[in-house]
């Protein structure tokens, strides 16, 4: 009987102990994954996206075929200083799918939740001229301009500390990458601009 309570005891004692989590993978390569040039994003941006908006007289039209982008549960929109909030359907869906999936792997991972920030969404060709006034990095040959293109942060996150930046950047990596692999999107890292720059597919 007092080994049997022994073994009980230690049973008992064993059940008790946390799970521990598995060790957090960092992602590496981020360059190499995402290495979607320009001119995929065009050729996907024209067929799927508007005419670029030209002037002020053809905005309201076009804008009309678009939906406004909102910070929302799902991300984060920031301040925008050269491309207004607004997306093809399709790409808005898939901003919302992004966000959706990003929450819902920090949750898996017991991370915090976070939303990821828009830092750049439609341009039109006045705010592409601007943008390249103090961006010599910004293309005049844009896919921003089709309405199917948008950027997000990868250092900083709404909610984000500085110590959780890197997982929080593994997270969306991983998450940009199972969209991209599953054909919704190409996706460019901009190593400079701190960004991910997606296009819809």
């Amino acid at each position: 009987m007092k080994c049997i309570g022994i073994i009980l005891l230690i049973a008992l004692a064993w059940g008790c102990k946390e799970k521990k989590q598995a060790p957090f993978r960092y992602f590496t390569n981020y360059q190499r994954t995402f290495n979607d040039m320009n001119p995929r994003h065009l050729q996907a941006a024209k067929a799927c996206g508007i005419e670029p908006i030209t002037s002020e007289e053809d905005m309201e039209e076009k804008l009309d075929e678009m939906e406004e982008i909102e910070s929302c549960r799902f991300y984060t929109v920031d301040k925008l200083t050269h491309s207004l909030p607004y997306l093809v359907p399709k790409a808005e869906e898939l901003l919302k799918d992004i966000g959706r999936n990003f929450r819902d792997s920090l949750d898996s991972k017991g991370l915090p939740s976070r939303k990821v920030i828009v830092t750049s969404v439609l341009r039109t060709a006045a705010t592409v001229k601007d943008l390249r006034k103090s961006n010599i990095n910004a293309s005049a040959n844009s896919a921003h301009v089709y309405g199917t293109t948008f950027d997000i942060a990868y250092a900083r996150y709404d909610g984000g500390k500085e110590g959780e930046r890197d997982k929080l950047k593994t997270v969306l990596a991983e998450v940009l990458r199972d969209l991209r692999d599953a054909g919704r999107c190409y996706v460019r890292y901009e190593y400079k601009q701190g960004c991910f720059h997606i296009t819809v597919r």
